[in-house]
């Protein structure tokens, strides 16, 4: 039968990363030069300096483990945005808007400003 069985022991991949290759990919990820960075930016830096510790996809995988995919370094943390105040007519004229919408005519291509 092709079929998996449920249950039982996996076999654990060759080529999964150890302990101490994550430890690796978290140091290097810290170092000051690389801490504003992504992985997509430091897996090339690193290819470039002849250095290969894991696959992009492996140091975000790594990362996100860590719970250190978000704001490493001195990466500002996002503005809030302030919503613009909505106005109220309690009373007649006391609000007013200006939209300019184009109104279908009976013409083809004739508009109503």
């Amino acid at each position: 039968d092709q079929r998996k069985k449920s249950g039982g022991a996996r076999r654990v991949p060759a080529n999964k990363l150890t302990e101490e290759e994550k430890a690796q990919i978290i140091e290097v990820c810290n170092r000051v030069e690389y801490q504003s960075s992504a992985p997509s930016q430091i897996v090339p830096k690193l290819a470039d300096e002849g250095v290969y510790i894991a696959s992009e996809s492996s140091f975000y995988r790594v990362l996100h483990e860590k719970n250190q995919l978000h704001r490493r370094g001195r990466a500002r943390t996002p503005r809030t945005v302030i919503k613009p105040k909505g106005y109220k007519a309690e009373a007649p004229n006391q609000v007013w808007s200006w939209d300019i919408t184009y109104l279908a005519s009976a013409v083809r291509g004739s508009f109503y400003y």
